[in-house]
């Protein structure tokens, strides 16, 4: 079974699964169970294949040395260290795996997944502020409230599903470490769970924090516990002002269709290996004050990282501008819409998605809907999970 077969697989698994699940008992909860293991029996297939990377072909070399970045990544791994402290010897031994192992590559944004490591569900109130003081080592104060809200949303999901809190809720989110947090030598860890997921690499100061996955359905809680949460709403506003700021020939470049019947998203789970030509229209057809723009837009979702590590990927992205291109799909208007931006050294995905879990609005809506986003964000050419420098850095200290 190919990997298109798979992941149209996974979609209808989930889309049955918002149907069939409500309210909770025992032969639900079974369902549930039957339902993930398929799901991670499907995911698992496409693991087989060797991690290569996303690329446009043939992957690039030489695009990211390793190298002193000046920006200190000892907060980080104190946390860290500070969480497997408080952990139990058996939660331990759950969420520890060695720093080349394929658990990296097993995430997934769907909620039926089988996540390893431990789950904020099985936390103590100690050991879940040991697990947020990690998050908030690694992120900005923009990107722990964004993930804190996510988590939040994912409770409001529940809230319009019945109060279906087997599938939905505020905790079933989980944490990995791989590597032994160091100083010297490559180590990462992972959070994992429905619309958030963060891949965070560190090798002495040098951090990729791809793939990252942020969404939420829905995106503004209405009404319940979290009345008032939002996500995601400025990098939809700013995408759309990024499409207006075109004239009529630069936008005839960038829109690829107008037509926007189903979801768009190229670089979600399991799609490691993607091959995604360059599309749209190229930063070189831009004049300056829209290609400063076009800078603000991506770190707009860069500035999730902690400030100093964003800095830096930041003049990562800028070295290659020249080959940076925003791509459009959808309605110009901006109704619903997906936006792409791509480059030889990062690849930001925003795309508005078919619903799936918002059972409350009758009839509900089988084309995409702005309550429903996902935006995902990897290093193209090999470097998601730093496995690039991973590769570089066994080239150098064999072990």
């Amino acid at each position: 079974m190919n990997s298109r077969v798979i992941l149209v697989a996974i979609v209808v698994a989930a889309f049955a699964g918002a149907v069939v699940f409500g309210p909770a008992s025992a032969q639900r909860a079974s369902e549930l169970q039957q339902m993930r293991q398929a799901f991670s029996e499907r995911s698992d297939a496409t693991l087989a294949e060797p991690y290569r990377g996303i690329t446009s072909g043939a992957p690039e070399r030489d695009l990211f040395p390793i190298r002193a970045t000046g920006v200190s990544t000892e907060p980080v791994r104190l946390a860290a260290q500070a969480l497997l402290a408080a952990l139990t010897a058996e939660q331990r031994a759950r969420t520890t795996y060695p720093v080349d192992d394929v658990e990296w590559r097993k995430w997934a944004n769907q909620d039926i997944y089988i996540r390893q490591g431990v789950s904020f569900l099985d936390m103590t109130d100690a050991q879940r502020e040991k697990a947020f003081d990690l998050i908030r080592a690694g992120l900005s104060a923009k990107g722990f409230t964004q993930t804190r809200n996510i988590m939040r949303l994912n409770y409001t999901l529940g809230e319009l599903n019945d109060n279906n809190f087997d599938r939905y809720g505020e905790w079933p989110y989980s944490l990995t470490v791989m590597g032994e947090p160091s100083a010297t030598e490559p180590w990462g860890w992972q959070f994992d769970g429905h619309h958030a997921v963060i891949n965070y690499f560190v090798l002495r100061d040098q951090v990729v924090m791809t793939p990252l996955f942020a969404g939420s359905e829905p995106v503004i809680a209405r009404t319940g516990k979290y009345a008032g949460t939002v996500v995601l709403q400025e990098e939809q506003t700013r995408g759309l002002a990024m499409l207006n700021a075109l004239d009529a020939a630069q936008r005839k470049q960038a829109i690829v269709s107008v037509s926007k019947t189903g979801n768009n998203n190229i670089g979600e789970a399991f799609k490691d290996n993607q091959v995604l030509d360059y599309a749209g229209i190229r930063a070189t057809a831009l004049n300056e004050a829209q290609r400063r723009q076009l800078i603000d837009l991506v770190g707009l979702f860069v500035s999730n990282m902690r400030e100093d590590h964003a800095r830096v990927r930041m003049d990562e992205v800028r070295r290659h501008l020249d080959r940076t291109y925003f791509a459009w799909i959808g309605s110009p208007e901006g109704k619903v819409f997906y936006y792409r931006i791509h480059s030889p050294v990062i690849l930001i995905e925003f795309d508005h998605q078919v619903p799936v879990g918002l059972r409350h609005l009758s009839p509900m809506p089988t084309l995409p809907n702005p309550e429903h986003v996902h935006v995902v964000i990897r290093t193209p050419n090999g470097n998601d999970y730093g496995k690039d420098l991973l590769r570089q850095h066994y080239a150098q200290h064999p072990h």
